[in-house]
């Protein structure tokens, strides 16, 4: 994933644009970097912040960089942003998204002159620079903006800086979000709402699916409207999405309670308490008790201080290792207890099930899961929502692959999204076992939809039954 932060300010932005970005490390583990333009022309720093936080990294340049308009990402991916110099003039750049047609793109680029794109430490080409080079086609920024989002498949939202302003270009369907901030003298953007305001901003706007605008000191100006249709990610509200933030206007906490309450309502299991798994489980499991009426409880505790996020290392036994060694018991509240455990997701399974066997080990007599949203059938085609290579790697299509053989159709695929069909029973029933759960029920989709709140079809449910 990956998030970002920009300023316009009739005073200097650092300060801003410092503690504004630091607001997005939910989002990303690899980089982080700030780009400033003022009196000196423009400045920029990048830091690997995959062994400490944003704030340790950049508090040197917080005091060294100096400018009026400013910003900056958290990337879980590519160093940026990026400082780009062609017939626009120079300017910095900043995406979130993902490109799933680099190649074909790379090679359209060469065709038009494009003499070279620099490598990255894997040896892919960075897909924020890819995007500049889409840019630098036009003869304007509005105009290359909306080509680069045209071209690429999968998403695009971005900033780029330059000395008039920022402008700021939401994903044409809108799958992530950019919203504006204003106080006296300044205006900002971000992906999270919340990021801005602590620093004194209120809420101005959330910009359109495709909608570019120019942020100044002054305002927000649309430059290109916004389109009707929107496919927002709906794993903002159930997983990547921090408590506080909202979007469409809907509140990330709020949907979260929602849907642990409809997950209760279609629950016969009786535990002695309910937990969520921290942290992307615990509000989930507030609603689902506050509905049942089963108490609430911590039986394990994440210990923050020093670990690292679990899914920080790339290396699938590391990130299991860290994993566990943060979650800490509390047998008090488990030994010969009943236990019903809610996670926002069940991917590979692997951390769940170590989790399941650690809680058993610590005394549990029964360890109930509830996944906050339906099985994930698909790789996600729009967000780098996940690391892995293969859809093989999603447990639900494991399993399948088992009962079906390797070449499943999406007919196939249908019956097993659907939760009134016996494949998909079946399908539980096989993860149930192999992850060794006392009992096993996933979120239904057309729940989970009506927690979010707003009409389904501006709704990317693409990872749960392959509908675009």
């Amino acid at each position: 994933m990956g998030g970002f932060f920009g300023v316009a300010s009739k005073e200097d932005c650092l300060f801003d644009l410092f503690f504004g970005t630091d607001y997005h490390s939910h989002l990303g583990t690899r980089r982080g970097g700030m780009a400033v333009f003022g009196e000196n022309g423009f400045d920029r720093a990048i830091h690997n912040i995959e062994n400490a936080p944003f704030r340790t990294k950049f508090d040197k340049d917080m005091q060294e960089m100096k400018g009026h308009f400013g910003i900056g990402c958290i990337s879980d991916y590519e160093p940026q942003p990026l400082i780009v110099r062609s017939h626009h003039g120079t300017y910095a750049i900043t995406t979130v998204g993902k490109i799933n047609n680099s190649n074909e793109i790379v090679e359209e680029v060469f065709t038009k002159g494009n003499s070279h794109f620099l490598e990255m430490s894997g040896g892919d080409i960075n897909p924020t620079e890819l995007t500049a080079a889409l840019i630098n086609q036009k003869e304007n920024f509005i105009e290359g903006i909306h080509f680069a989002q045209e071209m690429i498949d999968g998403s695009l939202t971005l900033m780029v800086l330059t000395e008039k302003g920022i402008y700021a270009a939401r994903d044409k369907m809108g799958r992530t979000p950019l919203v504006t901030g204003k106080k006296d003298g300044a205006y900002c953007a971000a992906f999270e709402s919340f990021a801005y305001l602590n620093l004194g901003y209120e809420n101005d706007r959330e910009l359109g699916p495709g909608e570019i605008a120019i942020i100044t000191p002054e305002g927000v100006k649309t430059l290109l409207a916004p389109g009707k249709d929107m496919k927002i990610c709906t794993f903002l509200w159930v997983y990547y999405g921090y408590p506080s933030s909202s979007y469409e206007g809907v509140s990330v906490e709020q949907m979260r309670y929602d849907c642990g309450a409809k997950m209760a309502q279609r629950d016969n299991v009786v535990p002695d308490i309910v937990a969520g798994v921290p942290d992307s489980g615990t509000a989930h499991a507030v609603g689902y008790a506050n509905q049942s009426g089963i108490p609430f409880s911590r039986p394990f505790i994440k210990y923050t201080p020093t670990w690292p996020r679990s899914f920080m290392p790339t290396i699938q036994t590391q990130r299991n290792l860290i994993a566990k060694m943060k979650m800490l018991p509390v047998h008090d509240l488990i030994k010969d207890k009943k236990l019903l455990l809610i996670d926002d997701s069940i991917v590979r399974g692997t951390q769940l099930r170590e989790t399941t066997e650690f809680l058993y080990q610590s005394g549990a007599k029964e360890v109930h899961i509830r996944p906050a949203c339906p099985p994930l059938l698909y790789g996600c085609k729009y967000l780098n929502f996940s690391r892995s290579n293969s859809e093989m790697d999603l447990i639900a299509r494991r399993v399948i692959a088992r009962l079906e053989g390797d070449n499943v159709s999406e007919e196939v695929l249908k019956e097993y999204a659907d939760p009134e069909s016996e494949k998909y029973e079946q399908m539980i029933e096989e993860i149930r076992k192999e992850l060794n759960f006392t009992s096993l029920r996933f979120n239904r989709l057309d729940d989970m939809l009506e927690a979010v709140g707003i009409e389904p079809c501006k709704l990317c449910t693409y990872c749960w039954n392959g509908q675009e």
